[in-house]
């Protein structure tokens, strides 16, 4: 599952290793910021961040990217 991984995969492996569960945006956020490819979500209210991720939680998705080998 190198390479490729679902916003779940990220929140269940999250949830596991850190104990909290990322939001989707927050995900979304991180890839933003270490310059990975974004899909257009339809749900999305402009091109500002509604609910950018914390910076506390950054480190933990970042982790979570690399175990996948997104990163």
């Amino acid at each position: 599952m190198r390479g490729t991984a679902t916003y779940r995969d990220i929140q269940d492996w999250v949830k596991r290793e850190f104990g909290f569960v990322p939001e989707t945006c927050w995900i979304a956020h991180c890839k933003e910021i270490y310059g990975l490819p974004l899909r257009h979500a339809p749900n999305r209210q402009g091109s500002k961040r509604v609910k950018p991720c914390p910076s506390e939680k950054q480190p933990a998705i970042r982790k979570a990217l690399e175990h996948f080998g997104v990163l």
